[in-house]
């Protein structure tokens, strides 16, 4: 009953997510729900990364996804996600990425 499941706040200001599934071997899918002005900071992806924009635009220095749009990401991509007017969109995660310092 994925409408009724609440939105969970993440350690990242404006970006909520509500999860479908996961496995403990890193096997995840996910919305995300991102305000207007937010960033998912410098991260690598361990594995492939699919994502669909359902709402909004999702932009990073390769390009911009917008709404009803797919970009993927190969194991080893590194990138800051940026969503300049708010964004609604799912995420298939291989593995979770791994966040990278500043």
């Amino acid at each position: 009953d994925v409408p009724n499941m609440p939105w969970e706040p993440t350690k990242f200001a404006g970006i909520r997510i509500k999860v479908l599934y996961s496995d403990d071997s890193g096997i995840t899918t996910a919305l995300f729900k991102l305000d207007p002005g937010a960033v998912v900071p410098l991260h690598e992806h361990t594995a492939l990364e699919q994502t669909f924009v359902l709402e909004g635009s999702l932009e990073d220095d390769q390009g911009k996804c917008t709404a009803g749009n797919f970009v993927w990401r190969p194991a080893g991509s590194r990138h800051t996600a940026r969503c300049p007017n708010g964004a609604t969109f799912i995420v298939f995660f291989m593995k979770l990425p791994q966040r990278l310092p500043p």
